[in-house]
């Protein structure tokens, strides 16, 4: 059976009036999703997909929630990082495996790099979560601390690569992280079937690009949003006027959506195939973050309830539709989550 049309790209933004150019080239496709949903199964988990009546009553809605702060590592990140490690040669596993991040794509690197037997480095912003520190370094990660405030992680990494040549990993502009983190969505919608609605997390565009690539071919009616905070908002102002905009170390909680920019191949898969951004403040998030802890029985991070929390606050129209949200991770510091529960308490 032949597979549906993806209702994307030049045409659906032509007849949105979003662009009167035709579009670039997309560096990731829906086969390469397929690929890495090979190459990852038996060692990612196929997390759950859960619901909740209380969510469903309050918000007049059937919201079908998909659990990656269960997934191997705590996040989403180990199924693009595991996919990407997993295609290197045997020359360059022996180079050993760089990496920089805040901590999600830190830990599944450092894990996904021990499972095919690859040292790996990892340049972290020394203000990083200590869990997710601890975390990578239990996995076997050498850690190199910055400060992002005076220095930038992708010139530490040139550095490094420059000392020992390693194969350097990106959090999220690289195609077969990109591919792989679109395994998510591809699940979660094999397993609820046809949604109207998905809400994305987004940090650098790699989940986001990863999951409107899947929901096109599979779902080709799902409108999907990608939800960021509001003192991050790069990306929503990126898709909004076609231009990339950067913010430098935003100051919000979801540390895990402080990323400056959308990348090089993310920003035009965004473009081309997510049909909104959003963003929700961080408030939203720690009330949502609450919502999952009391009302769910779920530990996730702020980055992690974005999707939740557009829901939640009327940030997206969710009544009446069939809605998606991609719980990206659950890797987050107790005494943290502590200080945000007395501040809503």
């Amino acid at each position: 059976m032949p597979s549906p049309p993806i209702i994307c790209g030049t045409e659906r933004l032509l007849a949105c009036g979003a662009m009167t150019t035709p579009a670039e080239p997309l560096a990731v496709s829906f086969d390469d999703v397929v690929a890495a949903a090979e190459r990852i199964r038996g060692l990612a988990h196929r997390t759950p997909v859960v619901t909740s009546r209380t969510l469903d009553e309050r918000l007049s809605a059937r919201l079908f929630l998909k659990c990656e702060n269960l997934q191997r590592a705590g996040a989403f990140k180990f199924r693009g990082a595991y996919n990407a490690v997993a295609r290197l040669s045997s020359e360059e596993r022996a180079r050993g495996v760089l990496a920089y991040s805040s901590g999600n794509h830190a830990q599944a690197i450092a894990l996904a790099s021990r499972l095919v037997g690859a040292r790996s480095t990892i340049v972290m912003p020394q203000d990083a979560p200590p869990a997710k520190r601890r975390a990578t370094e239990g996995y076997g990660a050498r850690v190199v601390a910055y400060d992002p405030q005076t220095d930038r992680r992708e010139e530490i990494a040139l550095r490094i690569q420059a000392e020992s040549d390693p194969v350097l990993i990106p959090p999220f502009d690289h195609p077969d992280v990109i591919a792989g983190q679109g395994t998510a969505a591809l699940e979660l919608i094999e397993d609820a079937g046809p949604l109207d609605l998905l809400l994305v997390p987004c940090g650098g565009g790699g989940l986001l690009s990863g999951s409107a690539l899947a929901a096109r071919r599979l779902n080709p009616r799902c409108q999907v949003v990608g939800v960021e905070p509001e003192l991050g908002d790069d990306a929503t102002r990126s898709f909004k006027t076609g231009i990339l905009a950067t913010v430098e170390n935003p100051a919000t909680i979801a540390d895990g959506a402080r990323t400056p920019s959308l990348g090089q191949l993310t920003f035009p898969l965004v473009r081309q195939l997510v049909d909104d951004m959003v963003t929700v403040s961080d408030a939203a998030l720690v009330r949502a973050l609450v919502f999952a802890f009391e009302r769910l029985k779920m530990v996730v991070e702020p980055t992690g309830v974005l999707g939740l929390a557009a829901a939640l606050e009327g940030r997206v129209e969710v009544a009446g539709r069939k809605t998606g949200v991609i719980l990206s991770g659950g890797n987050v510091d107790l005494a943290r989550v502590t200080a945000w529960y007395q501040e809503v308490g």
